[in-house]
């Protein structure tokens, strides 16, 4: 199987806590889908976007399988950081390694043996356009907020790993702006999964995954039916955006807030 063009990543269903089967045929994900996976703590999320990431062959706790344009795929996408069409971003972004973002962002750049003189700058660039925060290039990783963090792992997955599918583990939680990161992915034919609690993030999702006991409970395809909804989604999150901004700029919000 040729390791580079990715077409779809299909998931075949496992079984829930209780062994039963999921009741779902399969899910498939293709360039510029935007799924979100909802449901309550405890209820598989994380398991359903590891399974992608690990490219699971009935070898996980839930039984489901992985596959890639429609077969098992090659061994060099499951082992190889370096081929790995899937970026997984969780909320868990402590960075270890103290260099500075420009640094960091190299070291990846020439592990890939990527010869673009301009792609860290670009990659600070579009990082900075998903937080109010900004990040610059000789800031220290261990010094960045996990708003700054997070964007920075988002724009390096989608400009330096350029992985097809992007998987995120509830990264909306630190504050990014979650309608720029969407439209920036689409705009770049990425496939992205949110695991979320957002109302906002579901919303701009063209499909809902619903969890309940470890298992798919059902998909939702909304179509038009909740552009109301997303709405005022959207004008509720403006409104939150510009008190948290004028929070961090130590303002005091003394009259009503508008639209």
């Amino acid at each position: 199987m040729d390791p580079s063009p990715i077409r779809e990543i299909t998931i075949l269903p496992g079984r829930n806590r209780h062994g039963e089967p999921e009741r779902f045929d399969a899910i498939t994900i293709r360039s510029g889908d935007t799924i979100s996976i909802v449901g309550p703590t405890g209820s598989g999320k994380s398991a359903f976007i590891n399974d992608i990431e690990v490219f699971a062959r009935n070898d996980t706790a839930t039984g489901r399988t992985v596959l890639v344009n429609g077969e098992y795929p090659p061994e060099e996408f499951v082992r190889d950081p370096a081929h790995k069409p899937v970026a997984l971003i969780t909320q868990n972004t402590r960075c270890l390694a103290d260099l500075a973002v420009a640094e960091f962002l190299s070291m990846h750049v020439r592990s890939r043996r990527i010869a673009d003189d301009g792609l860290v700058e670009r990659t600070i660039a579009l990082a900075n356009e998903f937080t109010g925060e900004e990040i610059r290039s000789g800031a220290r990783m261990t010094a960045l907020s996990g708003g700054q963090t997070r964007s920075l792992l988002v724009a390096d997955a989608v400009l330096i790993a350029a992985a097809p599918v992007l998987l995120l583990d509830e990264v909306e939680n630190a504050g990014i702006f979650k309608e720029r990161v969407i439209e920036v992915l689409r705009a770049g034919g990425k496939a992205v999964v949110f695991v979320t609690h957002d109302p906002l993030v579901s919303l701009l999702s063209a499909r809902r995954i619903v969890m309940r006991d470890g298992a798919v409970e059902r998909v939702i395809e909304p179509l038009d039916r909740e552009n109301e909804a997303l709405r005022e989604a959207l004008r509720l999150d403006g409104i939150l955006r510009r008190m948290r901004e004028q929070i961090r700029a130590g303002d005091l919000i003394t009259g009503p807030v508008g639209a």
